[in-house]
């Protein structure tokens, strides 16, 4: 147990030196949009990053540009605003299209695979979760790239692409 403690501490350390690494370079975005056809912005000190990227910086980007501000409550860039400079836009809030939250994947990964009583969530399970999330929306529109979160086809979706992952994979052990 103490040697599993001082691993996942270890890992959690390395994951936040990323993380702290990823805020520092987010300074430069602003110069970082001229032609870019995708902008994802993703903070969890959202407080910080409220509102953060200038309208001016999104009317440098391609004109079929994707921006992901992930943010939440507030995300980095306001969704209406962006509207008028991506084609497609994409952030945590219900109030907005397109919502990518984890309660997309969260209950279908946990009853996947629990199953199948996978011992862990690999890379495989949740890059299934994600496919199958994308396969309910086979032609997606500027409107709507993921399906809603009260999609009711989305918890089976994914718990039985999990599950099948996990068997891929070795990891069930039911």
């Amino acid at each position: 147990q103490a040697i599993g403690k001082v691993q996942l501490k270890r890992e959690r350390e390395e994951l936040e030196r990323r993380y702290r690494d990823l805020v520092e370079v987010t300074d430069v975005l602003v110069f970082a949009l001229d032609g870019e056809d995708r902008v994802a912005l993703m903070n969890r000190k959202a407080a910080s990053m409220v509102h953060t990227v200038p309208e001016h910086a999104l009317g440098r980007m391609s004109a079929r540009a994707i921006v992901l501000a992930l943010a939440n409550p507030d995300p980095e860039v306001a969704p209406d605003v962006a509207a008028r400079f991506a084609e497609v836009v994409a952030t945590g809030r219900s109030d907005f299209p397109n919502q990518i939250n984890n309660v997309l994947a969260f209950p279908g990964v946990f009853r996947g695979a629990l199953d199948v009583r996978a011992p862990r969530i690999s890379e495989g399970m949740k890059l299934s979760a994600a496919q199958a999330i994308a396969a309910l929306v086979p032609h997606p529109t500027a409107g709507e790239i993921v399906p809603s979160v009260f999609d009711e086809r989305i918890v089976p979706a994914v718990a039985t692409a999990v599950a099948q992952a996990a068997r891929r994979e070795g990891l069930a052990r039911a």
